[in-house]
C-alpha cells in the first residue's frame, strides 16, 4: 500500500526500510537507517536507461525483468531476514513508481507485508529541504578555534538541551585539520539527509542548540534555508583565552599522524603568510605542537571574527570563560539561554 512521507518515516522507526535504487544512488544518498537492496545494479540501470531512450519503454521492461528474473528469490530471502519475526517491510525508490511498485508486488506475493513511499526519495528530498525553512528557537554556539565547543554541545545534550552537532555529522571539524581523526565525509545530500533525521524529531517549541559554522564544513554544505537561520539566530560567543585553547588544541592533536598535520598545515600556508607558514612547519618538525597552535590560531581567530562581524552585533551576546571545563561552560550557557527567553535580549 502507498503511504504518505509522513506516515512512511512513522513506521520506518520500527519497521526495516528498503532501499531498491541503484548502488551508486543509495552511496550518493539515502534515508538514514535504510537497507539498499537494488533491483538493478550500476550497469544494468545504465543499460536499461539506454534501451529505454534508444527502443522505447516496452523493450526496456523487458530487459529488467530479465535481469530481476533470477534475482528475484535471493530478494524475498532478505527481506524475510530483516524483519523475520513481524514480516513487515517498507520499500522506496527513486520516484515512488515502477522498481518499489515491483518490489513491494514480489514481497506481498511471497507472503510479506510491504508498504511503498508515495513520491519515493524525491518526495523525501523535498521534505527535507522544505523544512529547514521552517521557523525554529536556534540558539548558536560560537568561539574561536579550540574552545571545545562540540564537547559543549555534548553537555549540553546531556543536560536535556536540543542539540545538532552539525561537525559531528559532518565527519570534519572545519578547519584545514578538521578531516584528520573522522571517517570520510558524506556527500552534501546525505549530510542533508542526518541533519533532517534530527531536525524533524525535535521539539520546535523548545530552543535548538547548534555550532557556529560557515557554509562549508569541509566538503559538505549547510543548506540554505537552515544556513540563512542560524545566521540571523542569536549566539552565545565564549571567549576562552588562547592560552587554554593552545593547551586544548596541543592535547587533541598530539599523537596524530605527523604527515597529515603536515599536509594540513601546507593547504593554509599562503593564508598563514610566509614567515608563519615556514616557523609553523619547522615546529612541526620538532613536534612543538604549542607553537603550531599559537601561529595557526592567528590566522584562525582573525578569519573566525570577520565572519562574527558580519553577523547582527544585537544578536552577539559574549560570554567569558576562563577555563576549559566544557560540564561548568554548558551549565552557564544554560542559565544564560534561560535569562535571554525571559528578559529577551541578554548581551
Amino acid at each position: 500500500m502507498p503511504l504518505s512521507l509522513h506516515d512512511f518515516l512513522q513506521q520506518a522507526q520500527m519497521l526495516p526500510v528498503i532501499d531498491v535504487r541503484s548502488p551508486g544512488e543509495f552511496a550518493h544518498a539515502h534515508i538514514p537507517g535504510a537497507v539498499n537492496m537494488p533491483l538493478f545494479d550500476n550497469a544494468e540501470r545504465a543499460q536499461i536507461g539506454t534501451t529505454y531512450k534508444q527502443v522505447g519503454k516496452d523493450a526496456a521492461v523487458l530487459q529488467g525483468l530479465d535481469m530481476v528474473g533470477p534475482k528475484m528469490a535471493r530478494f524475498v530471502r532478505e527481506a524475510q531476514a530483516l524483519n523475520p519475526e513481524g514480516k513487515q517491510v517498507l520499500v522506496h525508490c527513486w520516484r515512488g513508481g515502477m522498481r518499489s511498485g515491483s518490489m513491494a508486488w514480489l514481497f506481498n506475493t511471497a507472503g510479506l507485508k510491504a508498504d511503498t513511499l508515495t513520491g519515493g526519495y524525491k518526495a523525501y528530498r523535498t521534505d527535507v529541504l522544505t523544512s529547514f525553512a521552517e521557523p525554529r528557537n536556534l540558539l548558536i554556539l560560537g568561539g574561536k578555534t579550540g574552545s571545545g565547543k562540540t564537547d559543549i554541545l555534548k553537555h549540553l545534550a546531556a543536560r536535556g538541551e536540543q542539540v545538532i552537532d552539525l561537525e559531528g555529522l559532518a565527519h570534519h571539524k572545519g578547519s584545514s585539520y578538521g578531516a584528520i581523526g573522522q571517517l570520510p565525509q558524506p556527500s552534501s545530500e546525505h549530510f542533508e539527509n542526518l541533519i533532517y533525521e534530527q531536525w524533524r524529531r525535535l521539539d520546535p517549541t523548545r530552543r535548538i542548540w547548534l555550532e557556529d559554522e560557515s557554509k562549508n564544513i569541509g566538503r559538505c554544505h549547510i543548506a540554505l534555508p537552515l544556513w540563512q537561520q542560524m545566521r540571523t539566530a542569536p549566539v552565545a560567543f565564549i571567549d576562552v583565552p588562547r592560552p587554554v585553547r593552545v593547551q586544548r588544541l596541543v592535547q587533541e592533536y598530539t599523537g596524530i599522524d605527523h604527515e597529515l598535520l603536515v599536509e594540513a598545515t601546507k593547504r593554509i600556508e599562503r593564508r598563514l603568510g610566509g614567515l608563519a607558514a615556514k616557523q609553523s612547519l619547522a615546529a612541526l618538525e620538532q613536534q612543538d605542537y604549542a607553537t603550531v597552535a599559537e601561529l595557526t590560531l592567528v590566522y584562525y581567530d582573525k578569519a573566525y571574527l570577520n565572519g562574527l562581524a558580519n553577523r547582527n552585533a544585537e544578536l552577539v551576546n559574549q560570554l567569558p570563560i576562563s577555563q576549559d571545563n566544557p560540564a561548568k561552560t554548558a551549565a552557564d550557557l544554560i542559565a544564560w539561554a534561560d535569562a535571554y527567553a525571559e528578559k529577551g535580549v541578554l548581551r
